[in-house]
């Protein structure tokens, strides 16, 4: 050994005896990227902002959707460190960037030191914040971190459909001086039912419940409190049945005075008198305050279930959303639905909507597209509501034009729902994160004991998985499984539902059709049912107006039709036929096929399965695509078509979206957001086979991804239908229209008198 070589020995002896814990922690690199344990004191709330926090992505070798993380706060740059980093704080902190979720994090300065403040430490984010000033943390500027440390995320690259700097706004409240608020009934009865729509009203301060002083308290108040809970309307309290118990019980003021104007959407947001350090706890005469609100159709109580189905608001409704109360703003004009443009969309409009359906205040309202893009016209633009309005349409709005507005500016809202305790009875069991897993789901058995069950995977399709998603909060369904063996390590084996058939609205599982008693053949536990849940989701839409512009008679020669004959194209008559002789009749039409969701819809099934068509030289990646039907008077199919996807890929894509995917030498298969794929009317199988219908009015009907193989955020614009007239000769189509586009008045019209309301091509 060197003496050069001795002496460093010695030094990295020395070094590994003097040095303390942390800097192995520091310097070594973990199997995983997982940051060294925290020994510093629990995490603080998060600190109020009282502007925008902006975030970039630095650092070197890195892609456009990846990098070091920095923050700027008091005008300087800075980092975060990566102690108790999680993919938690990477979804926030990818959301608040614009992109729709995070893959990934790093440690240990992957993307290369930072320089200036190390701005936040110990992040703990739930995942749901909308930014990352929003979780809990060490403070701002309080980190005991290096730039060795600085934390960075990968961000998939899939952008949110119109995010601009910021397309969510958000009430601008202290909550440190009011956290959270509640009602507590006094009643024992009503303790038990869920929501909680009467009580004494109490604020949450420094991890304790205090009342509100009733001197000065108005309807204006009780309405702004109703709101923050999630119910549309207040009603007067009878105080005289609440006076001899309030007068027993000790009671501690918080808040002594408030004076809200009745639009606001927090209690925090009005004028608010708080209890000082030298103050009395006191209420010179009066009393706590005691509120009640009046809940939306969706939650009132109906023999311990909650109904599945509201009276539908006559002019207004929300689309794309995957959970309750949330979802793009659509209106009803003329009896066809359209969108409302976001200029100058705010808090006190998105509250007048949300009221309107039967929900508390505005949590939140989205611009640019947040909760996907509609199709149809757009209504509404630069709506100004005060607040008070009982419906959108009696707020001051601009009509618009095309010029003015287009769907990457569609007004979204996400409303106050009431606390129903839904997603306590059920739970998921067994996955690699908590969007995945078993379904478990609490029941009771003869005993009146408590047991966590399993539910049998037999009957359990995209439907289930939707409702089930709802329930957890935890977004859209991915995917419905039916086998379950490699999520196998709960201790929960036993079935305790079978038969589960939701019809995708329910809120949760309790409110699905299901067997009176235990009925499943495979009831090991490796059946039971499980789901994949995503924060995001494709929606496809037709375009309606293409197809009524390109629709056509063809008579075309057997000896032309032998692919199509091979892909079961043609009606059953097909098979009788003297082939190569005679001809088909073909009603052509042209499919362009947008997707106006959140996320790329791709084929379920992977490359590895997809099947090869030699005659028409393509991979088919799912086994029906689409379904072309026709229908008499009475819903009965005289014609069927059914066109396996040929191949799905980008055609075209809107301004500032680039092509993914393309079907040439195997490439993936998909539509991207924001892009749409065409199949033209000259092409084998684009068409229904009318030979042998007769002359008549009938309905036209394109379903798209009929058997629900690929989630999506909504199924109900999958159906398109139009007015057909066919004389033998020619054929007319009219009215044609995606299934939900039109108000149900105007859809009984359409379905009582087909074909007869015209017979000109528009």
């Amino acid at each position: 050994m060197s003496a050069w070589t001795g002496r460093r020995l010695v030094c990295i002896l020395f070094f590994l005896a003097s040095c303390p814990p942390r800097c192995f922690a520091q310097t070594a690199t973990p199997p995983a990227a997982t940051p060294r344990p925290s020994t510093s004191p629990p995490p603080s709330s998060a600190q109020p902002q009282t502007e925008r926090l902006k975030v970039r992505l630095a650092g070197f070798p890195r892609k456009h959707n990846e990098g070091r993380v920095e923050l700027f706060y008091k005008g300087e740059w800075g980092t975060i460190c990566d102690d108790d980093f999680s993919i938690s704080n990477a979804n926030v902190l990818c959301r608040q960037l614009g992109f729709v979720e995070a893959i990934g994090w790093t440690h240990s300065a992957k993307y290369g030191k930072g320089q200036g403040k190390i701005w936040l430490d110990n992040v703990q984010c739930g995942g749901s914040e909308q930014n990352i000033g929003a979780c809990k943390s060490r403070g701002w500027g309080n980190s005991d971190c290096t730039h060795d440390e600085d934390a960075g995320v990968v961000c998939k690259d899939e952008r949110i459909l119109g995010f601009a700097d910021a397309n969510v706004i958000e009430a601008h409240v202290d909550e440190n001086k009011l956290e959270e608020v509640r009602l507590r009934p006094v009643v024992a009865a009503a303790k038990k039912r869920l929501p909680i729509t009467e009580g004494v009203l109490e604020v949450k301060h420094k991890n304790s419940w205090a009342q509100v002083c009733d001197a000065g308290w108005t309807a204006k108040n009780t309405r702004v409190v109703c709101g923050m809970l999630g119910f549309p309307h207040e009603r007067k309290v009878n105080k005289n049945f609440y006076r001899l118990f309030l007068q027993r019980q000790k009671n501690v003021y918080h808040v002594h005075s408030v004076a809200c104007t009745g639009t606001e959407v927090h209690l925090a947001a009005c004028p608010l008198e708080f209890n000082g350090p030298n103050g009395t706890a006191s209420c010179r005469g009066g009393s706590p305050v005691v509120v009640s609100c009046v809940p939306g159709p969706l939650f009132v109580q109906q023999s311990a279930r909650l109904k599945k189905k509201p009276k539908p608001s006559s002019n207004v409704r929300l689309k794309g959303g995957a959970r309750l109360g949330e979802g793009r703003v659509e209106v009803l004009k003329g009896g066809e639905w359209g969108s409302v443009c976001d200029d100058r969309w705010n808090l006190q409009s998105a509250s007048v909507v949300c009221r309107e359906l039967g929900f508390g205040s505005a949590k939140e309202a989205m611009t640019g597209g947040r909760m996907g893009q509609g199709m149809g016209p757009i209504y509404m633009n630069e709506v100004k509501c005060t607040g008070h309005e009982r419906s959108i349409w009696t707020c001051p709005f601009k009509n618009i034009t095309s010029e003015d507005c287009q769907h990457t500016e569609d007004a979204a809202v996400r409303c106050n729902i009431p606390y129903m305790g839904l997603e306590n009875s059920i739970r998921l069991g067994g996955g690699r994160t908590r969007y995945e897993g078993r379904v478990e789901v609490l029941g009771t058995d003869t005993n009146g004991t408590e047991v966590w069950g399993l539910i049998c995977g037999e009957t359990w399709t995209t439907k289930e998985a939707i409702v089930a998603c709802r329930q957890l909060g935890l977004g859209y369904a991915n995917q419905a499984n039916q086998e379950t063996w490699y999520w196998d390590s709960s201790n929960v084996t036993e079935m305790v539902l079978s038969g589960v058939k939701c019809t995708g609205n329910e809120m949760s599982l309790t409110q699905c059709q299901r067997h009176k008693t235990l009925s499943c053949q495979k009831a090991a536990a490796k059946f039971a049912a499980g789901i994949i849940c995503s924060e995001t989701a494709s929606d496809l839409v037709l375009n309606a107006p293409l197809v009524q512009q390109t629709v056509y008679i063809e008579d075309r020669p057997l000896h032309m039709l032998y692919c199509a004959a091979e892909e079961d194209c043609l009606s059953k008559t097909a098979a009788k036929a003297n082939w190569p002789y005679g001809h088909r009749r073909l009603l052509r039409f042209s499919s362009q096929i947008h997707n106006i969701g959140r996320a790329d819809f791709k084929p379920k099934a992977g490359r590895h399965s997809w099947v090869w068509h030699a005659c028409h030289g393509h991979y088919h990646s799912m086994d029906i695509f689409t379904h072309y039907d026709l229908l008499n008077a009475n819903g009965t199919k005289v014609a069927e078509g059914h066109k396996a996807s040929f191949c799905l890929e980008d055609s075209d894509c809107q301004e500032g979206v680039s092509k993914r995917y393309e079907c040439a030498n195997f490439g993936d298969q998909g539509i991207t957001v924001g892009c749409w794929d065409l199949y033209r009317h000259d092409i084998d199988c684009q068409w229904i086979d009318i030979t042998d219908v007769k002359p008549g009015n009938y309905i036209m009907q394109v379903v798209i991804n009929p058997n629900l193989e690929v989630a999506e955020s909504d199924f109900t614009n999958n159906a398109m239908k139009c007015n057909c007239k066919y004389d033998g000769h020619r054929i007319w189509f009219h009215n044609c229209h995606i299934g939900d586009a039109f108000s149900e008045e105007a859809e009984r019209r359409f379905e009582k008198f087909p074909g007869q309301l015209n017979n000109q091509i528009s």
